[in-house]
């Protein structure tokens, strides 16, 4: 069997496959790997048939959706998941067919309703229903205590004691443990009555992840991130340094617009010299009326870069294809110890 087990941070990722038939499975993959995974994938001399994600994650981005598209491969989940760009969804008690191996999963809801386990050979993926010295909190958007005690101790505790654990997340730096060292030494687990652990779960008062809302509206929608948008809009546009700007603006450049796209209350307060405003939220409503000749350069700057950057690459789509970016925005203008503007 090929195994391998790919850290980022605290979560874990997994190459599952068969090492005759050389095809594997990518199981819980984040989406800052996914140039890693592709080379990992090459290295091995391996095809990856599936992509799965045991759950829906709520502490990272998936790259799942990414992956499948870009391979042309079934993004793999629960049957439960909400997820639109699940194109194989497995019930409990299924299992696929990974060349000479048999990948079973098993439904274990409580951390999420649509958590899964997979057992193949000699160990067990937990995603994030049982960690090594912990389990998979209940308190976040479909997660039940009720069904983990179910999940854990009529399901994932009764499997053999020597398979081995691997679970999606754990932050301090230990790679597997077993069925047995768990029953044996994690805390949660020693809570064996339904009441006890219930209570204990509902409890633990733990603060919320990082990103929790994005993280959640693009793992079960296939929405994009805000960085995923940033960088398909910087991959459009082309930026311009406060400098280069700052000698055209000396030149007295005639066919050159500044376009502020911050709020009223910053512009007001300083901007370049010389440029217009016109806030990124009104800026398709108002296009037409603004900037009426497509031909000229635009130059859009927000506070520090990212909105001009979402702002240029839809003027550009829009057919106002001199549309360029500031780096940095005002906030480099301003510690260029360059002359700013204000206005009542």
């Amino acid at each position: 069997m090929i195994f391998e087990q790919i850290a980022t941070g605290g979560c874990q990722s997994y190459f599952v496959g068969c090492g005759d038939t050389r095809i594997a499975a990518l199981i819980d993959p984040e989406i800052r790997q996914v140039d890693h995974y592709l080379a990992l994938a090459a290295q091995m001399g391996v095809r990856i048939h599936y992509i799965i994600d045991t759950h829906t994650h709520a502490d990272h981005f998936s790259a799942a959706k990414q992956l499948g598209a870009s391979l042309g491969v079934p993004v793999v989940m629960h049957q439960q998941s909400p997820a639109p760009f699940a194109g194989l969804r497995l019930d409990d008690g299924e299992m696929l067919v990974i060349g000479k191996l048999r990948l079973h999963a098993i439904h274990t809801p409580g951390h999420t309703a649509d958590s899964m386990c997979l057992v193949v050979e000699d160990r067990v993926l937990t995603g994030d229903t049982l960690l090594i010295g912990g389990t998979g909190r209940t308190d976040l958007p479909s997660g039940d205590p009720d069904q983990l005690y179910d999940s854990l101790f009529n399901k994932l505790l009764t499997l053999d004691p020597t398979l081995k654990v691997y679970p999606a997340h754990d932050y301090k730096g230990r790679s597997h443990s077993t069925i047995a060292d768990e029953l044996a030494n994690n805390p949660r687990l020693q809570k064996r009555e339904r009441g006890e652990f219930t209570a204990m779960m509902r409890q633990l008062n733990l603060s919320a992840p990082d990103h929790i809302t994005e993280a959640l509206r693009t793992n079960m929608t296939g929405g994009k991130t805000v960085t995923q948008l940033l960088t398909e809009a910087g991959a459009t546009v082309p930026f311009m340094s406060f400098a280069e700007l700052q000698s055209r603006l000396n030149a007295r450049s005639n066919d050159l617009i500044i376009l502020d796209v911050r709020e009223k209350g910053a512009f007001e307060a300083g901007h370049i010299p010389g440029a217009r405003h016109l806030p990124r939220g009104q800026l398709e409503l108002r296009v037409n009326q603004d900037l009426p000749d497509p031909t000229l350069r635009i130059v859009v700057y927000c506070e520090v870069g990212k909105i001009s950057t979402l702002a240029a690459a839809t003027l550009r789509q829009l057919g106002f294809m001199r549309a360029s970016s500031l780096d940095g925005g005002m906030t480099a203008w301003r510690e260029g110890g360059l002359p700013v503007a204000t206005s009542a």
